[in-house]
């Protein structure tokens, strides 16, 4: 799984992070939630006199996108880690 360091660990996670479609997935799903929250939250300034908030219409797609990504790598580990224990 990886070497024990914290390097090493670090590395492992960013690869599962990155693989078996993750990226693409956790794309789509902020995609999803993203502009619903946003329509939620700024849906006054998105279509109507108010000033858009640009910083916060970014974070409200790059939280889900992290959310999804960080579940979908740890039930990665977790798999890697219980298949090393059998």
């Amino acid at each position: 799984m990886h070497n024990g360091s914290e390097a090493g660990r670090l590395k492992f996670a960013w690869q599962c992070a990155m693989s078996d479609g993750i990226p693409r997935r956790s794309f789509f799903a902020a995609l999803v939630v993203g502009t619903v929250l946003n329509l939620i939250n700024q849906g006054d300034a998105l279509f109507g006199t108010m000033a858009v908030n640009w910083f916060k219409i970014t974070l409200t797609y790059f939280v889900p996108y992290a959310v999804s990504t960080y579940d979908a790598a740890s039930v990665r580990i977790r798999q890697v880690a219980s298949a090393e224990r059998i």
